[in-house]
């Protein structure tokens, strides 16, 4: 059973791209093929969370942008991962109209209005698409899992809700209340994910208390209606009536500015300034020598991107730590990949070996941190 944020969204994500069918021992030994078609909002959640291997496990054949141009694959079934936009929306009725896929899984990512929910279903029938729809499903996935305990509400247009989009001198009525439905909607799919209701607690006066007292409000009138209630459900594995809930404290910047002015000396904290990282992943870029077209040398620039996820050791390990005890590290592993590549070289010449050995590639991992 998961036990962290992330851990509990990546199944979620899992169950998705299995149609929202728990995933056996049977399914995950054979998946179905399918085609993964995802916005941008879409793609910030999953790229942090599961690989293009994991993808291809799960049967995920192609995964492509609602907005690019996109081939016809009419015998394959489509999982769309989507926010309800009405530019969404318009997109996914013209690939009804195309006949771009054998079926269509729709998943949005925050809840669907009746609205929008009714032009899908005008453009189902009119386009003679009916029963190609096979399921539509309110995810509540709108948060991005960075850490397993650690999440952001956005990446794309996160300026919208930033602390100057809160606080600029001319904003309006309007735009407050979009920015504190998004940042409620946001939340409250975390705690669906997590399947607790929390306690609330806020200052009084500021935006944080906005805030908080709409995602209270969100809750109780889910909670009230026991049927479509996602807090009572057998799936879940706590609910309102568990006795550990959590404590979410909604605080407003304006109580600790200083601390957005602070750098401290960590290998995550420095690698977020120098190489910009972004949803877990950093692009360096590396000069190499090349071939010039007339036979000499050439110094040619090449942007390469690193994951930092948790299946990386020394990235769990050494991110929380200062520098120097990084680089002590780095020195060691070093090292260590030094002694193995030796003994390989040993056990090939021992065997007689002429062409070259491929080293282990956990032996090559620690040479994106050097």
């Amino acid at each position: 059973m998961a036990s962290s944020l992330r851990e509990k969204q990546t199944q979620a994500l899992k169950r998705m791209l299995n149609f929202n069918v728990p995933i056996t021992k049977a399914s995950s030994s054979e998946p179905q093929w399918k085609v993964l078609v995802y916005d941008k909002y879409g793609q910030d959640i999953i790229s942090p969370l599961l690989t293009v291997k994991e993808l291809r496990d799960l049967g995920v054949t192609l995964h492509l942008s609602l907005h690019s141009d996109r081939d016809a694959v009419p015998d394959v079934p489509a999982i769309y991962f989507v926010l309800p936009t009405d530019e969404n929306i318009q997109a996914i009725r013209r690939d009804f109209k195309n006949q771009l896929y054998e079926s269509y899984y729709l998943n949005f990512i925050s809840a669907i209005s009746r609205h929008k929910l009714e032009d899908i279903a005008s453009a189902a029938i009119q386009h003679s698409c009916v029963q190609q729809v096979s399921k539509v499903f309110d995810q509540y996935l709108n948060f991005i899992s960075l850490e397993d305990d650690m999440f952001t509400l956005r990446h794309q247009e996160r300026d919208n809700i930033s602390y100057y989009a809160i606080n600029k001198g001319d904003v309006k009525d309007t735009e407050m209340e979009q920015i504190m439905d998004t940042v409620v909607d946001s939340l409250f799919s975390v705690f669906v994910t997590l399947g607790t209701v929390p306690i609330i607690r806020c200052p009084r006066g500021n935006a944080a208390e906005m805030v908080a007292e709409k995602l209270d409000k969100k809750l109780r009138e889910n909670i009230r209606d026991a049927r479509s209630s996602f807090f009572t459900t057998d799936s879940l594995q706590a609910g309102q009536f568990s006795f550990q809930r959590p404590l979410l404290v909604l605080l407003d910047r304006n109580l600790d500015l200083a601390t957005m002015l602070h750098h401290t000396w960590t290998y995550q904290a420095l690698c977020h300034d120098v190489f910009d990282l972004q949803l877990n992943r950093v692009e360096i870029e590396e000069t190499v020598e090349v071939k010039s077209p007339a036979g000499g040398m050439m110094s040619k620039k090449k942007r390469k991107n690193y994951d930092l996820n948790p299946t990386d050791k020394f990235w769990q390990l050494q991110k929380g730590s200062p520098f120097p005890q990084v680089a002590e590290a780095v020195q060691e592993e070093l090292d260590s990949y030094r002694a193995q590549e030796d003994e390989v070289k040993k056990l090939k010449a021992a065997m007689g070996w002429k062409e070259k050995t491929r080293l282990p590639l956990a032996c090559c991992q620690i040479q994106r941190h050097d």
